[in-house]
């Protein structure tokens, strides 16, 4: 019986300590991911300004597994009905049950110029190629193109990495949809625009990108805007292992056969039929779901009995709020309540911090919480 779980983000890193809970000792499982490391992917932005934190949001691998076997490969592609992935290494690998959980891409929409000229911001490497660009120009304008919460972050990063330099720098906004953060409640979406209007960033809604050269981002109406960085984050599809989509999956996760798909790779329907947005708070909880269902499944088949599968558990989205940083400013939305300043501070580290403690990294949930407060 072989288990494997494929990526090691927030629902694979979750998934597989759960499997190495859940599953009897002579099962095997391997986790797959192209990096040796977990990144704390909604901490990222702040390599940005402060490249050492790169330290406290990269959990190698080796310090957090007990007895998976990790192998360091990207997952070129997933066949879920034969249960094989394939890697670039050019091994097959077979499983009987596997989590996908290999994240999301970002989306370029086929935008002419986006993709070639503008820095995404999914890894380390696009942090410091934001913050290499930034000090280089020593100044201008950057633009970050979409207003969801990794874009916010981006920008307020960048406004404060420009205070803290002394340098002339303008930083443009643009989200397509009538106000930041679209899809979040409107006290969140205002509490939001006031940070950033507080930090001098220049907000544009109802703006659209057309496309983009090495020096100007095209609008769709018309206006072109010179720039000296132009960083993306304007939206996501699914993994290229997945051939770019992420697939609709229903509340127990379950796709083809053995195959599980959790978290941002996949658009996961809930219990009560609503989507579930893509987030770490969702792919955390999908996560355990998910492994507790194929520790049933390895279950009922080693009994070998035969008979009906064991009731898989279902997922229901329940989020306990959402908090994003603002340079050194957050808004968090907890419940009903709208917290700014140091409240909604202590909030975004307290979540960082309960995360890398939930997979082993105590040190590192010190340090984090030292770093942010």
């Amino acid at each position: 019986m072989h288990v494997a779980v494929l990526g090691a983000g927030y629902a694979g890193l979750t998934a597989v300590r759960r499997l190495e809970r859940r599953l009897p000792d002579d099962a095997g499982l391997t986790l797959v991911n192209d990096e040796p490391y977990h990144l704390v992917q909604h901490e990222l932005h702040r390599a940005i300004r402060r490249p050492d934190i790169a330290d406290t949001i990269r959990v190698p691998l080796d310090d957090v597994l007990d007895r998976a076997e990790f192998v360091e490969a990207r997952v070129e592609s997933v066949d879920r009905a034969a249960g094989t992935a394939t890697l670039d290494t050019g091994e097959e690998l077979d499983y009987d049950y596997a989590a996908v959980c290999l994240g999301a891409e970002t989306a370029f929409y086929d935008l002419p110029g986006v993709e070639a000229n503008a820095i995404p911001l999914k890894r380390l490497a696009d942090a410091e190629r934001v913050r290499e660009r930034f000090l280089d120009a020593d100044g201008g304008r950057f633009v970050v193109g979409g207003a969801g919460l990794s874009g916010i972050q981006v920008a307020g990063e960048l406004a404060a990495l420009a205070d803290e330099e002394g340098v002339d720098a303008e930083v443009v906004l643009l989200e397509m949809a009538d106000s930041v953060a679209p899809g979040f409640a409107p006290d969140f979406q205002e509490a939001v625009r006031a940070e950033l209007d507080d930090r001098g960033i220049d907000v544009r809604t109802g703006t659209a990108v057309a496309g983009a050269d090495a020096s100007t981002v095209e609008l769709e109406s018309g206006e072109e805007l010179d720039y000296d960085g132009f960083v993306w984050a304007g939206g996501i599809r699914g993994p290229a292992a997945l051939g770019g989509e992420r697939p609709e999956t229903r509340a127990n996760l379950r796709a083809e056969n053995g195959t599980f798909l959790v978290g941002d790779a996949a658009r996961v329907v809930d219990d009560e039929g609503a989507p579930v947005p893509a987030s770490a708070q969702a792919a955390l909880r999908e996560a355990k779901v998910a492994a507790d269902n194929i520790a049933a499944l390895v279950a009922h088949d080693r009994e070998g009995t035969g008979g009906f599968e064991p009731r898989l558990d279902r997922y229901t989205f329940d989020t306990p709020g959402w908090v994003v940083t603002v340079g050194d400013g957050a808004v968090a939305k907890v419940g009903p309540t709208v917290l700014r300043g140091q409240a909604a501070r202590a909030a975004k580290a307290t979540i960082g911090a309960a995360h890398l403690s939930s997979v082993g990294a105590i040190t590192n949930a010190s340090r984090l919480v030292r770093e942010e407060l």
